[in-house]
Parts: C-alpha cells; sequence; structure tokens
C-alpha cells in the first residue's frame, strides 16, 4: 500500500471517519481504522458493529493493499500535518507517514480480525441535502437522550411517495416535519427508526453535496439497516446503521386537536425572553406563559428565591390562557424554528401546546414543522 494525497482531504476524510469509532471498543481492532488502496482511489472505513462509515476520495495510488492503525491517533496526526501532500506507505507492519520534514510511523493492527462492513442497501431514493438537514435539526429537536428508553431515542422516517416524514418524541415533547424527495418508486411506501445522534451527524457532515441517497432494507430481508450516501469532502461519503426496534407512538396524531385559543409571537424576541427569564428558573421548574391583552407576560422563579418576569408584544386569538413549560424543552423547538414568527396553539392550560413557524402573523402556519409541548403544572 502506498499513495499521495493532497493534505487537507486526508485530514478531513480521517476525521468524519474516525467519529464513528467507539471511545470504549468491545474488541481493540474496532478503535482501528481501516485504509485501503483501489483503482478507485483512497477508501477510509470505520465500524462499531452498530454503525458504519466510509470516505473516499481521490489519491495517487502507487501500489494496492490495505491497513489497519489507531483511528483517533490518525486524525489527531494529521489535522497538525503542514500544508503540503502527504505521503503514506506501509512498511511491513508500520504504517509510515511523511509530510514535509514530518514523519510517522505508526504500528498497525491485525487487518484480518476486522470484521467486514455491511454493503448499502439498495437505493429507496433521494434528497437535497440542504433540505434534509434542516428537517433531521428540526425532528431531533424532540428525541430521547435516556439510554434505558432506546426506541426514543430514534427518529422515525415515514417514505410515502414523494414525502419523508420524520418524527420524533421524548413523552414530553413531540417533532414532525415533512420534506419532498425523489423516491426511486412513485408508490412507495416504508419506515424506519433510525438512531437520533446517527442521523443527526450524518445529515450535517453530508450537506456540502448536493443531494443524499437513502437507502433502506427492512428487517425481512435480512438484518434491518439504513444507508446514507453523498458528496463531501471532495469525495463520497457513506454511513449505514442499525435500525431500532420496537413500535414507535404514533406521532402524527398528537398534532391533530383543535385550539381554543392562537397567539403569534416574534421568533427572536421570544427566545430572548425565554433564555433571560429561565436564568431564575431552578432545575425542573417552569417558566410562566400569560397571553392576554395584546401581550405575552413571562414569569420564573417564586417565594423567597430569585424571580423574573417580561412582557412582550404577542397577537392573540381566542380566550386568554396561562400555562407553564419547561424552559429547555421550549427553548429547544424555539431554536429550530426557521421562520420570522411563531404561532403557539392552544386547547387547554392542562393540554400539549403545538408551535410552527409562520411568514407573518395571522398566515397560516408552515405545517412541514410541528412542534409539540407538554406543560408543567404551575403551583398557584
Amino acid at each position: 500500500m502506498k499513495f499521495r494525497i493532497d493534505r487537507d482531504t486526508l485530514a478531513d476524510a480521517v476525521a468524519w471517519t474516525a467519529r464513528s469509532l467507539p471511545t470504549r471498543p468491545s474488541v481493540p481492532v474496532l478503535a482501528g481504522l481501516l485504509i485501503e488502496t483501489t483503482s478507485d482511489g483512497l477508501r477510509l472505513s470505520g465500524f462499531d458493529y452498530e454503525t458504519s462509515a466510509r470516505a473516499t476520495v481521490e489519491a495517487e495510488i502507487a501500489d494496492e493493499g490495505r491497513a489497519l492503525v489507531s483511528g483517533r491517533l490518525l486524525a489527531d496526526i494529521c489535522k497538525s500535518l503542514p500544508a503540503k501532500p502527504v505521503d503514506v506507505s506501509l512498511d511491513g507492519v508500520k504504517v509510515s507517514l511523511v509530510c514535509g520534514s514530518a514523519r510517522f510511523s505508526l504500528q498497525t493492527m491485525p487487518v484480518e480480525d476486522y470484521p467486514q462492513l455491511p454493503e448499502m442497501p439498495t437505493a429507496t431514493g433521494s434528497v437535497k441535502s440542504d433540505v434534509f438537514a434542516t428537517a433531521v435539526s428540526q425532528a431531533v429537536a424532540a428525541a430521547g437522550r435516556d439510554d434505558m428508553l432506546p426506541l426514543l431515542t430514534g427518529v422515525r422516517l415515514e417514505m410515502e411517495g414523494s414525502t419523508i416524514s420524520l418524527m420524533a418524541t421524548d413523552r414530553f415533547r413531540a417533532s414532525l416535519r415533512d420534506v419532498p424527495w425523489y423516491p426511486e418508486q412513485p408508490d412507495l411506501s416504508a419506515h424506519a427508526l433510525v438512531p437520533a445522534r446517527v442521523l443527526a451527524d450524518t445529515a450535517k457532515s453530508l450537506l456540502s453535496g448536493a443531494d443524499v441517497t437513502i437507502a433502506i432494507s427492512s428487517a425481512d430481508q435480512g438484518e434491518g439497516l439504513i444507508g446514507f450516501e453523498g458528496v463531501a469532502g471532495g469525495g463520497v461519503r457513506r454511513t449505514t446503521t442499525r435500525l431500532l426496534e420496537g413500535e414507535f407512538p404514533r406521532v402524527r396524531q398528537l398534532f391533530q386537536t383543535q385550539s381554543q385559543t392562537v397567539a403569534y409571537v416574534v421568533t427572536a424576541s421570544l427566545i430572548e425572553s425565554v433564555r433571560r427569564v429561565a436564568l431564575v428558573a431552578e432545575r425542573n421548574t417552569p417558566v410562566r406563559l400569560t397571553f392576554a391583552e395584546g401581550q405575552l407576560l413571562l414569569e420564573a422563579g417564586s417565594g423567597d428565591e430569585a424571580q423574573a418576569s417580561e412582557a412582550i408584544e404577542a397577537t392573540i386569538e381566542g380566550e386568554d390562557i396561562s400555562i407553564g413549560f419547561n424552559p429547555h424543552y421550549l427553548l429547544e423547538g424555539l431554536n429550530v424554528m426557521s421562520d420570522p414568527v411563531v404561532q403557539l396553539a392552544f386547547t387547554q392550560h392542562t393540554r400539549p401546546a403545538a408551535l410552527a413557524g409562520v411568514a407573518e402573523v395571522g398566515a397560516d402556519p408552515d405545517l412541514a414543522f410541528r412542534y409539540l409541548i407538554m406543560p408543567v403544572r404551575l403551583q398557584n
């Protein structure tokens, strides 16, 4: 194995691939990054039995071969190299790396012990990379972080015809985002439950390309797997991950309720106000939102503790309402709103509130993204 490559191209590809490596590998070789030189160029791979990452980039290949080295060490070395071409070669049980006057020699791991990476499933369709990245960032805002409930740490993807729906919930809030895409079959109907962390990292890393190809293999075809492929960093990047199993909550039905009160608030103003008032909200205590007389009053803190209040302009349709929310959950939903005004729809103070973006006060909401949040009981 011997090749020459641009320093920035190598560093970027190694860093991206090494991100997927486990911090505590179950077997030592899983801490390794697989380097392969073929007629297609340089291929870098990482795998932890759950998620695989593979980057293929152009390089001047002198000899074909493969080697396995510590992925995190290689990533640290590559990002510190001078801005010059990098020559890499396999010499016995060592990988030699030369860049300008800098020279490194890395011990290899037994490449024959490295597990075979899963194959990319057959392409199901494609989506614009920027649209997909925005949709994923919005959907994962409501995904659970508790590994004791793995089902809720995923994002459910539902493909129906030319639309993908992304849904997530942690029982305290829920998100729903619909995006157009280009299926391989016009009448396609499929679904997958993807780990939210993997989905978010993948969508962000493929943002520089035009499209992201999505491929799903169902459990009845073998192992339930989803793959994502796109162009980034001067080459092709591919990620596969195992699907989560279980019956996901029916998130879409949560949004199908009529509202008694609808309020419109400038998104940036609401975010800033919630952040300020929440400074005095102790852990697990809510911020109170009172909608009345053309304004929104935000309050937090109680008793002898620190207190805060702030009033901002709001347009209110329907009955006045006072409701409490976990400020962290509220901010996570508001921060992924892309419209200048947010519409908040309420039924009563004990029922979930629905948030959606609008172009201006009174306009129909952009139902492409909706965020539902459960209220917190307020102390009188």
